[in-house]
């Protein structure tokens, strides 16, 4: 379940190569650090940017990305929509997925969301299964049975599917990854110049009015 920062690295200069040898001209490497995607994704928010992050509680890359997204997020302008989506690459992401969503609808995340990666990379807890998930969140003070049922509900594995499908349109295969605009897929190599590069790209297309 390892994740790549490869991509971070070697994206630009991939894609400049590309446009060398199909005749496109881009003026610099820095001038697109991103990949497009073959197909746009659906739009999050009519008259809103969207910015997905597609991570994992269990990645550790996505701890280490985490307090640096987080305050990424909070200086946002309104024209903005940041979202995050937990993806489930196999049953005990999937289960930290549906804890990430039931923590959304129970009012939970603000509070706990930090504790979950500080308990499954800090403590080295680990909380993979119902019980276990569950087990933890009642030691964080939470009501048990209601959050049990709050993770097995339709609309929590609703929006794990809806999570699991917008990653294979957008096909990210390692995570942390920001897709701007449903369109393009950034890249930096280092997580403060991924989201500069976000930030620049967000801007061009505010300034292009698409």
């Amino acid at each position: 379940m390892q994740t790549d920062r490869r991509r971070f690295l070697s994206a630009s200069a991939a894609l400049t190569l590309g446009a060398v040898l199909s005749g496109v001209a881009l003026p610099s490497a820095a001038a697109a650090p991103y990949e497009r995607l073959p197909r746009r994704l659906p739009r999050e928010e009519a008259g809103k940017i969207s910015v997905l992050e597609f991570f994992s509680y269990a990645c550790a890359h996505c701890n280490d990305f985490h307090p640096i997204v987080i305050r990424w997020a909070a200086r946002q302008p309104a024209h903005v929509a940041f979202r995050r989506v937990p993806v489930a690459w196999n049953a005990s992401w999937s289960n930290l997925a549906r804890l990430y969503y039931a923590l959304e609808i129970n009012g939970d995340l603000a509070r706990l969301d930090g504790k979950v990666f500080q308990a499954l990379h800090a403590q080295r807890q680990k909380i993979y299964t119902d019980k276990t998930i569950l087990d933890w969140y009642a030691q964080q003070g939470g009501n048990r049975e209601k959050f049990g049922e709050i993770m097995k509900s339709f609309t929590v594995m609703s929006k794990v599917n809806q999570g699991e499908k917008l990653r294979q349109s957008a096909q990210v295969n390692s995570v942390p990854a920001i897709v701007v605009d449903g369109a393009y897929l950034m890249t930096g190599a280092t997580y403060e110049e991924l989201l500069d590069n976000t930030d620049q790209l967000v801007e061009q297309i505010r300034k292009d009015g698409k």
